[in-house]
């Protein structure tokens, strides 16, 4: 027997994202195309044995979440010749088999174990603590799976670690799973219901990341503001959630829990200095609350994502969507009024099933309305969704593009003419870094997350009279805009200062 080979698909984003992140997708064991000399393994029965005896220890100790790390960083050149203790499971350049992205394990179950024979062990984000078992299973030579969605798995017990001393954001799930049943969307099949994190779990987390000296933390969820919290009994009242005017759900209406207004109030007394973000949301789940508590906490930030996916009313009860145009709309100026400033984004898809041209000239004209900061723009892709079993993917893909680039187009012109307005103005800026494309200038996010250029240049410290420093990542700096494009902001740094004292200057 030879060593078990793993093969491991393990997302970017997995540095500050929870397990569900991960999507363990294949193992095999590799027996006669085995890379391992003849000089590692002496003779059968004592290779054998001690291939066992290397598997129960790994098993036994099991894969830290470092690993998991250190296995979706990009390959390493390798310094010298030594060879090292194997880890408890192999490095992306000995990776074998097919990788799958997404959510294909959940989807393309049968076809990836009957089609392709070289995988062994098929797992879903859910089943990361049935691990153990799977690999006990393919040990014994059969083929093991467990695609199966929890119904309250939310990995509140998995803490991130934190691999990079310069970093200064960090993403905490708090929620997972979606419940709106879009037309177009996959996540309800293949992330399940939604189950919110607990509060108590996700404030932990949230003040290890501020002991740590992060300044940004992104709440993170498939329907962010839907959030519930149900693990305290003496909040399950039967208060109904509250939606934003005009909006109506696909589903009845809940009841109790803690909710996404409670959340953000908590997690913004964590640290004054700490900006809180939060993504995807949904529009329908904008109760006055959550604007309101936005526009009094100096470090919630003032941006929010609003995904319109279609500027056509028509197009939108198709996507099932639960709002019109004019709904979305009125949305848009509540809150514009309510939160002055305000940066908004939003996602578009061109091109869904149906769409006429009409429909598209719509959406266009919503972008020329809204005039976006920023935008994610797509032309529509069939799943194995709602839509895919009842509509008609009717739409021609040379149209779909044609139209993307229209609308790309638009959004460009247009989220130029609102980034235009901060010229002149002086802004509050987190630095992340050297900028990418110039070795003499930092760049770093404002509150509106977008990305703002500056030269590296010294600066007065304003808590520190007289001290002259440059900005180092994590700092927040005020910068004064001298130009702006549809995606950046440049301008000259004025000095370097603290998120409360900030509002004094913006």
């Amino acid at each position: 027997m030879h060593p078990l080979q793993c093969v491991l698909q393990v997302q970017r984003s997995l540095g500050w994202g929870p397990l569900a992140s991960v999507s363990w997708l294949s193992l095999r064991m590799c027996r006669a195309h085995s890379s391992l000399s003849s000089t590692m393994c002496p003779s059968p029965e004592r290779q054998e044995d001690g291939a066992r005896k290397d598997f129960s220890s790994r098993l036994a100790a099991g894969p830290t979440f470092q690993h998991f790390l250190k296995s979706a960083s990009a390959p390493q050149e390798k310094l010298s010749s030594e060879v090292e203790d194997p880890p408890p499971y192999l490095m992306m350049d000995e990776l074998l088999g097919r990788q799958r992205k997404g959510c294909m394990a959940e989807r393309l179950k049968e076809e990836i174990l009957n089609r392709e024979k070289m995988v062994d062990i098929l797992a879903g984000p859910d089943a990361y603590r049935d691990l153990p078992r799977l690999l006990a299973v393919a040990e014994s030579g059969q083929q093991a799976a467990n695609v199966l969605l929890s119904l309250d798995e939310t990995y509140a017990d998995v803490m991130p670690v934190q691999t990079s001393a310069s970093a200064t954001s960090a993403f905490v799930s708090i929620m997972r799973g979606c419940d709106n049943m879009c037309s177009y969307c996959i996540v309800p099949f293949t992330r399940g219901r939604e189950r919110s994190r607990p509060i108590a779990s996700i404030l932990e987390e949230v003040k290890k990341l501020s002991e740590q000296g992060l300044k940004e933390v992104t709440l993170l969820g498939q329907n962010v503001n839907s959030f519930r919290d149900n693990s305290e009994v003496q909040f399950n009242s039967a208060v109904p959630t509250n939606l934003s005017r005009g909006f109506t759900t696909n589903y009845k209406t809940k009841q109790g829990g803690l909710r996404f207004a409670h959340l953000l109030d908590q997690v913004s007394r964590v640290d004054p200095e700490m900006r809180i973000r939060f993504t995807s949301p949904h529009p329908k789940d904008f109760p006055d609350e959550v604007l309101q508590l936005i526009h009094e906490r100096d470090n919630i930030c003032k941006q929010i994502h609003l995904p319109a996916q279609s500027g056509s009313s028509r197009v939108l009860e198709a996507m099932r969507r639960g709002y019109s145009r004019e709904a979305y709309v009125e949305l848009v100026h509540h809150i514009r009024e309510s939160i002055p400033g305000v940066s908004l984004s939003s996602d578009f898809i061109a091109g869904f099933c149906g769409e006429t041209e009409e429909d598209h000239v719509q959406t266009v004209s919503l972008l020329r309305e809204v005039q976006y900061n920023m935008g994610f723009l797509f032309a529509y892709s069939m799943r194995q969704t709602r839509a895919y079993h009842r509509l008609k993917d009717d739409v021609p893909e040379e149209v779909k593009l044609r139209r993307l680039e229209e609308l790309i187009t638009i959004f460009r012109e247009e989220a130029t003419k609102a980034n235009q307005t901060s010229v002149g103005c002086t802004q509050l800026v987190l630095v992340e870094g050297l900028s990418k494309r110039s070795a003499t200038d930092l760049c770093g996010r404002n509150d509106g997350n977008l990305k703002v250029i500056f030269p590296d240049a010294e600066m007065e410290d304003v808590n520190n009279p007289g001290l002259r420093v440059r900005a180092q990542p994590g700092d927040y700096v005020l910068v004064k805009i001298t130009s702006a494009s549809s995606q950046t902001l440049r301008g000259h740094v004025l000095c370097r200062t603290t998120l409360r004292d900030s509002s004094a200057y913006c």
